[in-house]
């Protein structure tokens, strides 16, 4: 079956597109994030296929919420048992009390978390996320410095915070980037596309074809690391080992 990919920016949302040998369009929900992807007939256009999706819009938005309530569910206590990941690999939490400055440590297939007894859910889960936030800090620097010079560009300024539905994010402006915490849970070839993707706005601020095309030249199997992000388990867990 013969198949083309594009990539559409339908109200706010993106949408991966999918033409195949097929006779009806098809809509999906993706987890962990709500990815959308659209399979359609190779004969429609983008604008057939962006009137489709806003046909099936408050259906695309209440199966999006229910996957962000499942991800909301899934935050837990920050205590020994728990998983965790580090750039893309299960960790098992250990909750170390001792007195002393608390801090964190890998070690093995552990992550140890140093904190007073006293310390509540709420100050450990702060230690962790101090720590993910210095481990993306110490290799930004370098992955900027790399695709600057490969893409011929300045990142006069970014910045690392916590966002709820989005990996990255660009101002066309000041071309200040942004790039979620989370990202340190992830595979490093995971934070690379975000970081080319984001720098891809410089150029084009939309996700057409001409953006598709962009990212194909710079980092061909950028699909392949964008659906390993999409796809990633989510970031806290039950340990089952």
């Amino acid at each position: 079956m013969s198949t083309a990919s594009a990539y559409l920016t339908v109200r706010g949302l993106d949408i991966d597109v999918v033409r195949k040998d097929i006779k009806h369009l098809h809509v999906g929900v993706y987890p962990p994030a709500g990815r959308v992807r659209v399979a359609a007939p190779m004969g429609l256009d983008d604008e057939q296929i962006r009137l489709a999706v806003i046909q099936r819009l408050a259906w695309i938005r209440r199966q999006r919420k229910e996957l962000q309530d499942a991800a909301r569910q899934s935050v837990r206590e920050i205590v020994t048992g728990e998983s965790h990941y580090v750039w893309g690999i299960r960790k098992r939490l250990k909750v170390i009390e001792r007195p002393g400055r608390a801090h964190v440590e890998v070690d093995g297939d552990r992550l140890a978390l140093y904190v007073t007894p006293d310390a509540s859910i709420e100050q450990r889960r702060t230690y962790l996320e101090r720590w993910y936030r210095a481990q993306l800090r110490a290799v930004l620097p370098d992955l900027i410095d790399t695709w600057e010079q490969r893409l011929e560009v300045t990142v006069p300024k970014w910045t690392i915070r916590k966002m709820k539905t989005k990996w990255g994010s660009c101002s066309r402006e000041s071309h200040h980037l942004w790039f979620n915490v989370e990202l340190a849970k992830k595979h490093p070839d995971c934070l690379e596309y975000i970081v080319v993707h984001e720098l891809t706005h410089y150029f084009d601020g939309a996700h057409g074809a001409r953006f598709a095309a962009l990212m194909d030249r710079n980092l061909p199997d950028w699909r392949v690391r964008r659906d390993e992000l999409n796809d990633a388990p989510l970031a806290e867990e039950v340990w089952t080992a």
